[in-house]
């Protein structure tokens, strides 16, 4: 089992920036890959990107190229999401989920982070 807990998450204007934490936790493996997804309001949860647990090899979704970085912290089992240029499209709920490289769909997730940029 593993655990993953996001934080970070606020009310910020449109051009900030924010950085997102993802705590994981339990049975954590090399070969994990993190990922981070966020839902807005009446929509479908879509990825955002991801990071191969031990090579810190990154993926992103088009929406967030250039203006999200994903980054860990492997001696605080902590996975990142730094979001600048903030837009009221950003707005949503923000998961972070894991699972291993070669399965099809996450396993494990956390329960979301709120962000919310005002205009």
């Amino acid at each position: 089992q593993v655990q993953l807990v996001e934080s970070g998450g606020g009310l910020v204007q449109a051009g900030d920036s924010l950085r997102l934490s993802c705590a994981v936790s339990g049975r954590t493996s090399s070969t994990y890959l993190i990922g981070w997804f966020r839902q807005a309001p009446g929509k479908e949860r879509i990825f955002v990107g991801s990071i191969i647990w031990d090579d810190s090899n990154r993926f992103y979704a088009d929406s967030g190229k250039g203006r999200f970085t994903i980054s860990r912290d492997n001696a605080k089992n902590t996975v990142f999401l730094e979001m600048n240029k903030l837009e009221p499209e950003d707005t949503a709920v923000y998961y972070c989920a894991a699972k291993f490289i070669s399965d099809k769909d996450y396993r494990y997730w956390g329960r979301g982070t709120q962000v919310t940029v005002s205009s």
